[in-house]
């Protein structure tokens, strides 16, 4: 064992070690991003299954249909009317209405500000209280008046009103079962059923659900005068158009990357294909065979979505306060009416009504390729945890070079013109093991503050645009011709003079850290050391939070690993100062807008509004994790080009 440990000892300080580094994070690379590739097999994805055994999906017979189609036909004439006259009057209508069918009725005001807009509205609410429960949990159905995409949700919100009624109604006590010869009681609720119409999708379902945990700030939002039991489930119906539809899209994407319990994805695909015969489709893949590329596209879709961590429904509020929700979409024309859709949701709900705890016992976090086939946790995150590890591989590389003694003693002070033979022997392979044995004493100071100031720097663009307004303005008088064309978005002009700011940061700061600090190679290393460890250190912590976040910041950011000051080399440190610039946040999310077809100051509304309503943190991770990463490896690339040029001067 004694000769063991030395023979250890000194193979761990064997600099030629150091040379395989880059490979190994290559390797890395390479297999977390095949691992990603993978995934959609059915060697490494897996057949949906239900978890929790009281759900019992689709094992009950549905009694909505009949005259209940006459009641939707009527509200939906309703609503139509409603939408027509404007908007006051829809609160008191709806209050109206749900009051007409015994209900108890609130209503709830709101008002946030983001991005110099006013987001207003009102929430109208019933509550169907258990009558065999008592009142400890419940569940909400939800319609927004609006849906994500701005269109009246005129179908869906008098879906809501015909099931409220039919849930309530004293029909409902006492059903007859046209097989049979016996009457069936309606006593079979063990939850509240509260019933929620929101102003909109976006800022209504947030302002209703923070109320109801008392989470809200009372200056923009009022307190809910009624409230049910804890909230166990919550669907939510988007059906804006008058046609039959052809499936079911189902929506379950939530604030900040969460998801809902698998298994309330898992009963509601049960029983719309199973019990209904109806379609179901994810990600907006309304053609899937089945196939690999197919399940792949669906894959990567999902993780975007994530990644993103915006809200996809009215569901995605709810979701973190631990609520498992989802929206059903009726997509297409096919042969499907809303009496389908509303028997999809009457099963639905007595399938929550079965459960006798909280959902837990099914994955928080996976990856659906295909409505029946998803990839767990387990199987995904090496991926993005192999992408990662390159970082904190070159970040300990990076390390031990620094405390090399040709390190410390090599200055590179390209005005200085010193040269010694430390600098020429700056090849891994020229240092015998002996000498590496010595490590000199590291300088932390100038690679700590510069490093930390760097990500502190962060907070200035999160500052600047979840602050700046969304107001348009014309530069150029009204009288002038064509004057009306000339107007744009005060946040896309803010954002457009950061990206020229951060093309030339990058230099500004090089010639800052050259001509008054002087770094030594060392501090260089440390410098590069310190921002790739930090990366690695946030990335891993948020890719169990939300992989597909750290898995694209994780990939955008590789570059990062290989780009290393050159300063023999001032025209190929230049075209990699280039293409480092193109890698840049600001310029991913230009190219991102134009691939999408979306505004890039739409993008930075829809992200404040994030910010300011839903709580999402997508910009922290972009601009206090990302961007100083990205703007540390710019720094020391374009410190090669001041110290090329300080050599030539002197």
């Amino acid at each position: 064992m004694a000769l063991i440990f030395p023979a250890v000892s000194t193979l761990h300080r064997d600099p030629r070690l150091l040379g395989y580094s880059p490979y190994v994070s290559t390797l890395c690379i390479v297999i977390g991003v095949v691992w990603l590739l993978l995934l959609p097999l059915n060697e490494y994805s897996r057949q949906t299954y239900i978890s929790e055994n009281a759900l019992l999906p689709g094992q009950v017979h549905t009694y909505f249909g009949g005259s209940e189609q006459h009641v939707f036909k009527a509200y939906k004439r309703e609503v139509e009317v409603l939408n027509t006259n404007g908007t006051d009057l829809v609160a008191a209508k709806l209050d109206e209405i749900f009051k007409s069918a015994g209900l108890k009725v609130a209503r709830q005001k709101y008002e946030y500000t983001s991005s110099g807009k006013r987001h207003s509205g009102e929430n109208v609410y019933s509550i169907l209280h258990a009558p065999r429960g008592d009142a400890t949990e419940a569940v909400v159905l939800v319609a927004a008046w609006r849906n994500m995409s701005g269109e009246l949700n005129e179908s869906g919100v008098a879906l809501v009103l015909t099931l409220a009624r039919y849930f309530k109604s004293t029909k409902g006590q006492f059903l007859c079962n046209s097989r049979a010869n016996h009457c069936l009681g309606w006593s079979l609720w063990s939850k509240d059923i509260i019933f929620l119409i929101t102003a909109d999708s976006k800022a209504g379902p947030q302002a209703w659900v923070d109320a109801y945990h008392d989470a809200h700030s009372p200056t923009s939002v009022s307190s809910l005068p009624l409230k049910g039991g804890v909230l166990q489930g919550v669907v939510v119906v988007d059906y804006p158009f008058s046609h039959h539809f052809e499936s079911i899209h189902i929506v379950y994407d939530g604030i900040n990357g969460q998801l809902p319990n698998l298994d309330l994805f898992n009963t509601a695909v049960s029983i719309a294909s199973g019990q209904m015969g109806i379609g179901t489709v994810l990600q907006q893949m309304w053609k899937h065979d089945d196939g690999y590329r197919d399940r792949l596209r669906t894959m990567l879709r999902g993780m975007v979505n994530q990644g993103l961590g915006h809200a996809s429904g009215p569901h995605s509020s709810f979701i973190p306060y631990h609520v498992d929700a989802i929206t059903l979409q009726a997509v297409g024309e096919g042969s499907h009416d809303e009496m389908a859709l509303g028997r999809t949701v009457e099963s639905l709900l007595r399938s929550l009504n079965n459960l006798l705890e909280h959902f837990h016992q099914s994955f928080f976090f996976y990856l659906l390729v295909q409505a029946n086939r998803f990839v767990s946790i387990g199987t995904y995150l090496p991926s993005a945890m192999l992408i990662v590890v390159n970082f904190t591989i070159t970040a300990m590389s990076l390390w031990v070079q620094s405390g090399r003694p040709e390190a410390a003693n090599a200055n590179l002070r390209g005005h200085s013109g010193q040269t010694t033979k430390s600098v020429k022997a700056d090849r891994v392979a020229d240092v015998t093991p002996a000498q590496s044995a010595a490590v000199a004493e590291r300088k932390l100071f100038l690679p700590l503050v510069f490093v930390i100031g760097a990500h502190f720097l962060g907070v200035v663009p999160l500052y600047i645009f979840n602050r700046s307004s969304e107001k348009v303005f014309s530069p150029r008088p009204i009288s002038w011709p064509r004057a009306t064309n000339m107007v744009y978005q005060m946040i896309t002009i803010v954002f457009f003079s950061f990206t020229a700011f951060n093309f030339i940061l990058p230099y500004v700061s090089a010639v800052i850290l050259e001509c008054y600090f002087h770094p030594t190679r060392q501090e260089i290393l440390l410098i590069k050391s310190f921002s790739l460890l930090l990366l690695g250190m946030f990335l891993s912590a948020l890719a169990t939070l939300n992989f597909s976040l750290a898995f694209l910041i994780g990939l955008s950011s590789v570059p990062l690993t290989f780009v290393h000051p050159i300063p023999r080399h001032p025209k190929i440190a230049a075209v990699a100062g280039i293409f480092m610039s193109l890698l840049a946040p600001t310029m991913v999310l230009i190219c991102s807008s134009i691939y999408w077809e979306i505004p890039v100051g739409n993008i930075l509304i829809e992200a404040a509004f994030g910010w300011d309503v839903w709580g999402m943190w997508t910009q922290v991770v972009v601009w206090c994790v990302w961007w100083p990463a990205w703007l540390t490896g710019t720094v020391l690339l374009a410190s090669s080009l001041v110290k090329s040029s300080n050599k030539q001067r002197s």
